[in-house]
């Protein structure tokens, strides 16, 4: 049987903190590794960030990485003031677990699937680098959880 997604591999677990320095220090502590840099979500130029539909030119955050296995990730996610999804959750629920990731390949296919399955797109935009681009759903009414994809470009 398919199902909307035509996966079950879990690439990434998202939490919201608010202190990304403080909370990866403790995260490096208890796996016993060395503590990642901490990134921005990159210049707006590059993200082209939309937050329900509308460009978000100041939403950002700072980023912590840890791969916890090899094709698995924790992501640690500290954001800025401006409206987001993450900033949303953090004013709403506090810290914690935000989403779960999947691997997408051709983001507009899979997001015109989920949202024909009621899954809306809350917020999207491009890695920034540019490798890539993400996009959230708010899924919480069936899967409990904001669902991403994160579609990564062969360069």
């Amino acid at each position: 049987m398919a199902g909307i997604i035509n996966t079950n591999v879990i690439i990434q677990v998202g939490l919201i903190v608010k202190n990304v320095e403080k909370t990866k220090k403790k995260w490096a502590e208890f796996f016993g590794v060395p503590v990642p840099p901490t990134v921005d979500a990159g210049e707006y130029k590059v993200t082209k960030t939309k937050y329900k539909g509308k460009p978000a030119p100041k939403a950002t955050c700072k980023m912590a990485f840890f791969e916890a296995g090899p094709n698995m990730q924790m992501e640690l996610i500290q954001p800025n003031k401006e409206k987001s999804t993450w900033r949303d959750f953090l004013d709403k629920h506090g810290e914690g677990i935000h989403h779960i990731a999947f691997k997408a390949e051709g983001m507009d296919k899979v997001l015109s699937v989920c949202e024909g399955a009621g899954l809306k797109c809350i917020q999207r935009g491009k890695y920034g680098d540019a490798s890539g681009e993400y996009a959230y759903l708010d899924s919480k009414k069936d899967l409990k959880c904001i669902i991403e994809f994160l579609e990564s470009y062969n360069r």
